[in-house]
């Protein structure tokens, strides 16, 4: 048996941490529904902003839509509602077999309204309307100005996946504002499940300290990370204050592992799938990752309840001089930058591409 399908029969879902008109019109994510047990999808500007310069796949409908007077953020979400419709409708039979547990797919908001509430909101519920699938989450930073958009959307029934995430604190303030956003549906007699994904990062804490800490530390930080979040996201489960909210027919917001790909060329190229292996929760991996845990034939043991030796390997850091609540902020910080200039890249292979494409007409 395949270490995916070991992975799914663990209890955690598997997604694709990519989306490309290729991969949907040669059959190639069919086929990783089919054989690797994949079960959702994200997607984010850098993944497009690839997708779109490195083929001529976008050409005729970046062509038509620019014959419709379309541009810019207009015409770049057309394009990737049009592929993660397409993708949303492949997983719809697991949306539904899963009772919208699983099969979803997901759309990023404009990270240049990273500080404007009021926007953010506007945007993720415009999106949502427009993607017109239920299965279609939409990504919204979980930085502290994040939170009141997140708490907003929730309310609003915005199925979301709260993105940008590095710590147990850092989760624990997203789920709060998720379940802020459930608890006033609940009080205003609306429906209150509404879906959402908390995306926490695993590699990019590795990477910030490659060269900082002993060499038997590397690779470690962020899977000691992962686990406390594990611990406090179980911890939060069983509170009363969410049995209340599950009893009033709410339903559970699951941490989501991201940035899995394994980036130090030393380490096993499933060095975070394997480490993270836990039931009701995700695992979104770049294809290079997903295809390489496909050839593996195990998956070792699942993150235990308490959280494992998290605090003993969290300790050794401090010992090497490495707070993880500043660096936790750090990485956010930076993450939220990067985002934001991803976005400015995306919108730059646009306008050149559109360019292109007219001179060439």
């Amino acid at each position: 048996m395949k270490a995916t399908r070991i992975l799914h029969d663990l209890g955690q879902s598997l997604w694709l941490d990519n989306i490309t008109r290729n991969l949907l019109r040669t059959g190639v994510l069919r086929r990783y529904i089919d054989e690797f047990s994949v079960t959702g999808l994200t997607s984010n500007p850098t993944i497009f902003d690839h997708a779109i310069k490195n083929s001529s796949d976008y050409d005729d409908a970046i062509k038509s839509k620019l014959a419709e007077g379309k541009s810019g953020e207009k015409l770049f979400f057309e394009l990737a509602l049009e592929d993660l419709t397409q993708a949303a409708d492949l997983f719809r039979p697991v949306y539904d077999r899963t009772c919208g547990v699983d099969g979803w797919v997901s759309l990023e908001v404009s990270p240049l309204l990273a500080h404007d509430a009021k926007s953010t909101i506007a945007a993720a519920k415009d999106l949502h309307a427009q993607a017109r699938r239920p299965n279609v989450l939409i990504k919204i930073p979980g930085t502290p100005e994040g939170l009141p958009a997140i708490e907003e959307a929730i309310f609003a029934g915005v199925p979301t996946n709260i993105t940008l995430l590095f710590s147990d604190d850092q989760y624990l303030a997203a789920a709060n504002a998720f379940m802020r956003g459930i608890e006033r549906r609940i009080e205003a007699g609306l429906q209150p499940d509404v879906r959402s994904v908390a995306s926490v990062f695993i590699s990019r804490w590795d990477v910030a300290v490659t060269g900082k800490v002993p060499e038997a530390l590397n690779g470690r930080l962020g899977i000691a990370v992962a686990k406390r979040t594990y611990k406090a996201y179980l911890g939060l489960l069983s509170s009363p204050r969410w049995m209340r909210a599950y009893n009033a027919g709410a339903r559970p917001q699951r941490p989501l592992w991201a940035s899995t790909g394994t980036k130090d060329p030393k380490a096993s190229d499933v060095l975070y799938v394997k480490a993270l292996a836990a039931p009701f929760t995700v695992n979104t991996m770049p294809e290079g990752t997903l295809k390489a845990l496909a050839e593996h034939g195990d998956v070792g043991a699942t993150i235990p309840a308490n959280g494992g030796d998290s605090e003993q390997e969290l300790a050794r850091f401090a010992e090497a001089k490495i707070d993880v609540d500043a660096l936790s902020k750090q990485l956010q910080d930076e993450g939220a930058k990067s985002f934001v200039n991803s976005w400015n890249d995306l919108m730059g292979v646009i306008s050149s591409k559109s360019a292109a494409l007219k001179r060439a007409s």
